[in-house]
């Protein structure tokens, strides 16, 4: 089954490429579509954002469309950034990395946890699947490692002493939340990816 992904990040395509395959969808990536959307993230929740760009996005390609929101709860800073974590600065996620720290500095409490939520909305009404999960970790005193992006320089999951852009990409795609959204929404997907299957052969 051809699904498109609503983004033109493609750290988080070939995240989600690498899991989705096993159960037969074939991503495609949304950055190379000759117009991609910019939907505006105006929901209160990661799911309400991810939700509003799969919608956009299947409506716009006709093809079943696969979007994500996700998010840096840090319990120093009352949850922030929250479902304002790619847009709390301006910039590079560098730019982001670094008002995080400065933010915790001094903070003895570093617990935080990352957060996705992934929506799969089919075209022409035919329905849609939703999911969150969480990776509970903390906040690092410096930025460490060069892999992955976003805060992955900043954090550190539980059962781990190096951060998610040291552990690399082979362990953060077994143990992220967004790797555990993926694994969830590939297990609701398997039923309708077979059904598809059959119905084409």
């Amino acid at each position: 089954m051809r699904m498109i992904l609503a983004s033109s990040n493609r750290g988080k395509f070939r995240e989600m490429k690498e899991q989705l395959a096993p159960i037969g969808v074939e991503l495609l990536f949304g950055g190379d579509f000759p117009s991609p959307l910019n939907v505006e993230e105006t929901g209160a929740s990661y799911e309400e954002n991810a939700l509003l760009k799969a919608r956009a996005w299947a409506e716009s390609a006709g093809l079943p469309a696969l979007a994500d929101d996700s998010g840096l709860e840090v319990e120093a800073l009352g949850g922030a950034p929250g479902v304002r974590s790619a847009r709390v600065v301006a910039g590079e996620d560098s730019a982001r990395t670094e008002w995080l720290l400065d933010a915790m500095r001094g903070e003895k409490n570093r617990a935080a946890r990352f957060v996705c939520s992934i929506a799969v909305v089919f075209p022409d009404g035919r329905g849609t699947l939703a999911v969150t999960e969480h990776c509970a970790g903390r906040i690092a005193e410096s930025p460490a490692g060069e892999s992955g992006f976003g805060y992955d320089p900043a954090f550190i999951p539980d059962g781990y002493d190096k951060t998610f852009a040291q552990l690399g990409e082979k362990i953060k795609n077994t143990i992220s939340h967004r790797a555990k959204a993926v694994k969830t929404i590939a297990e609701m997907l398997l039923p309708v990816v077979q059904l598809s299957a059959e119905r084409n052969a």
